[in-house]
């Protein structure tokens, strides 16, 4: 049987100042998926229109988890930008191909090479645009009590508390 978590963590890193990889851990469904549209819009809303989602550490999503990368691409639309998806486990990959969601999102093999496409050089993951954003989340509403941002080789964690 499958252990399902009501938790998601969503690591932001900031490689350009337009341009943010958020890795994904945890499941995408129902408990969690407003809250990855949630935090994925708010990277959207501070000014960086692009956006990868790293989903190396996703362990399932359902459909839940389907329409909330299908609103972060409307939403990354809306903002001038572009959402790209890195490291897509197979099973999702299945997914997506079989709804045809893959036709219009863009699937890169890696986070690297989705970062060379969306900006056709390659990625530096220091300098001075680079830092980190660690949220972890719980199942309900999410709001980040603290978020801490530091040099891109130190990760902290923030707690977000669900009611």
């Amino acid at each position: 049987m499958t252990d399902v978590t009501n938790t998601l963590y969503l690591t932001v890193q900031h490689p350009r100042p337009d341009l943010a990889i958020a890795t994904v851990a945890g499941d995408v469904d129902l408990h969690t998926a407003d809250t990855l549209r949630r935090e994925a819009s708010k990277i959207l809303e501070r000014g960086c229109p692009r956006l990868i989602l790293d989903l190396s550490h996703v362990g399932f999503c359902d459909s839940a988890g389907l329409s909330a990368l299908i609103g972060l691409w409307h939403a990354a639309q809306e903002a001038g930008g572009a959402l790209g998806l890195a490291n897509v486990p197979d099973r999702l990959m299945r997914m997506l191909t079989l709804t045809g969601v893959d036709a219009v999102l863009p699937v890169h093999a890696t986070a690297a090479e989705a970062v060379t496409t969306m900006t056709d050089s390659p990625s530096t993951s220091t300098g001075e645009h680079g830092s980190i954003t660690r949220i972890t989340t719980d199942a309900g509403t999410c709001e980040p009590t603290e978020v801490e941002r530091t040099a891109c080789d130190n990760t902290h964690h923030s707690p977000a508390k669900r009611s």
